[in-house]
């Protein structure tokens, strides 16, 4: 099969909302070869159509969006991933024990147990350790990977096979756990050392692993999605994005990011550059992922002070000159940068860093991702690095506030608990930020949460549990009104990579879009998750139909 070209369709009889102050009134779109050609009425629209041999489609009501994008995914990772067992909601040991046990019933012998969706809670008291699970999965090798991709946890068999067998010196925060005996007790931390683990795992096949992407596109597409930002771009990504598309299976709008690791070299970041303007007609690189700190959960945010544990004191970086000089790097290569940031001292010092950038005309800026906590200092300083930059060339602020789901309102939740007394209140502050003069973008960071846009929209707008009346709202004065969720999944992600012709519904523009079948800025929080999607589009051609 050759790659897609845009497709042609005609759709009447709906609600646009088009992100423009243009086509006031419209109720049709067509589109012609991937691209909206004309917006208006209904019967002009239709007759223009039949006259071209155009199929129409009667909406009936429904809501037409630009489509949606995730600025924050993580689908072809997830596709390995959560190809285990899922073990979120399991509270307590014996509960993962259990699930465990009934996977390792069913599995092969000699099969690896993978699992995924691991929570921190169950191990408050004993600290994780695979020597609590092993009785599970007797002599099966047991590799495990917690909600948020910061930690691994492994069975002893599972260690042998990957050669842990004490602790190591790497380049980044990055940590093999061991006992007072220096024996790896299974906890992982970070990429570089439970990757050790999950490398040693028995791999798909180059076909499956290509499948199993697709598929993930087309789950993706179910629930609205019509791209997004792949934040832990490889070579492999690129290819298999290649071949898909040259196969005429590829569903989604995709930017690469190339993941930077802390122990790349100048020479890999070289090889990199050298391929930053490969693209097809749905996919692109030329954007780079990089760590400043990890997570609040394993005291590896970065923070302006200690931790109620006594950590979040240290970069991801030994060297924060070294961040420094890759980032100049890749910025004079032209390429957009994206900072993953959980910490509010590693939000100010990426501040710092991205401050020291000279101007590129025609280039967007740079974004930090996720932006967990935010003193009021760091609020002020984002305000000031704005405004100092000309209107929409400030830094970008890429947050997911559906992360929220794992607090609880009694502060007992780990997060909460490692911040310390009061600071849980600085969490996922996306109105100060927004009020602040950033552009915000939103997204799930699937696999660690639900990609359903759905989801991160009733959380940015209710911060509470959508559907539960009684629940508790995290920091109201931080929710977002329908139309600003909605933008930060359309018009804002286009507007933070320099796009012009997405996010809106416009003559000219990219004929991605979602149809809803309420308005998605009229239904409340609490109704937001279950509004059906009708049809999902990318360049005209439908790819989801409900």
């Amino acid at each position: 099969m050759s790659e897609h070209t845009g497709a042609d369709l005609a759709v009447i009889g709906a609600r646009l909302r088009t992100n423009t102050a243009d086509h006031v009134g419209a109720t049709a779109l067509l589109v012609r070869d991937g691209r909206i050609a004309s917006l208006g009425g209904d019967a002009a629209i239709r007759a223009e159509a039949e006259a071209a041999g155009i199929p129409v489609r009667d909406l009936a009501g429904a809501t037409v969006t630009p489509g949606l994008f995730d600025s924050h995914t993580h689908p072809h990772w997830a596709a390995d991933v959560t190809a285990g067992i899922d073990l979120g909601g399991r509270g307590s040991i014996d509960e993962i024990r259990d699930a465990l046990a009934a996977e390792h019933a069913r599995l092969p012998e000699g099969a690896w147990l993978r699992g995924w969706n691991l929570e921190y809670e169950p191990f408050e008291g004993t600290g994780m350790r695979g020597d609590l699970l092993a009785d599970a999965a007797p002599g099966r090798p047991v590799a495990l990977i917690c909600y948020d991709l910061h930690t691994g946890l492994g069975t002893a068999p599972a260690l042998a096979a990957a050669g842990i067998t004490g602790p190591r010196d790497f380049a980044d925060a990055s940590e093999i756990v061991v006992d007072a005996d220096g024996v790896p007790t299974g906890e992982l931390r970070e990429p570089t050392a439970y990757n050790l683990l999950f490398d040693a795992a028995p791999k798909p096949t180059r076909d499956a692993e290509r499948d199993a992407l697709r598929d993930m596109f087309r789950r993706l597409a179910a629930v609205g999605l019509t791209g997004g930002a792949i934040m832990d771009g490889k070579d492999r990504t690129v290819d298999l994005l290649a071949e898909l598309e040259s196969r005429g299976e590829l569903d989604h709008r995709v930017t690469v990011h190339h993941w930077h690791a802390v122990g790349d070299t100048d020479d890999d970041a070289a090889r990199v550059i050298d391929g930053k303007d490969r693209r097809g007609r749905l996919w692109r690189t030329g954007a780079i992922k990089l760590f400043s700190d990890g997570v609040i959960d394993t005291g590896t945010a970065w923070l302006h002070t200690p931790d109620a544990c006594g950590d979040g004191r240290a970069a991801f970086w030994p060297s924060w000159e070294r961040y420094g000089e890759v980032v100049r790097k890749y910025h004079d290569a032209g390429m957009l940068i994206a900072t993953h940031a959980v910490g509010d001292y590693a939000v100010n010092r990426v501040l710092d860093v991205y401050a020291t950038l000279p101007a590129r005309p025609g280039l967007p800026f740079h974004s930090i991702e996720h932006l967990e906590v935010l003193a009021d200092e760091d609020v002020e300083k984002l305000r000031a690095f704005n405004a100092e930059r000309p209107a929409g060339e400030g830094v970008t602020a890429s947050m997911q506030p559906l992360h929220m789901q794992w607090r609880a309102a009694d502060h007992s939740d780990n997060w909460a608990a490692r911040l310390g007394e009061g600071r849980d209140a600085t969490g996922y502050r996306v109105r100060s930020v927004l009020d602040a003069g950033a552009r915000l973008t939103l997204g799930s960071d699937w696999p660690v949460a639900q990609y359903d846009p759905r989801i991160g929209m009733a959380w940015a707008r209710g911060r509470h549990t959508p559907g539960e009346a009684q629940a508790h709202v995290f920091e109201p004065e931080q929710r977002l009104t329908g139309e600003e969720a909605l933008l930060a999944y359309t018009l804002w992600p286009a507007q933070a990579r320099g796009h012009e012709d997405r996010g809106r519904l416009a003559p000219g523009a990219v004929a991605d879009l979602t149809v809803w079948g309420a308005d998605p800025v009229e239904a409340t929080p609490d109704e937001l998750p279950e509004v059906p999607i009708r049809l999902t589009v990318v360049e005209g051609r439908v790819v989801f139909e409900g």
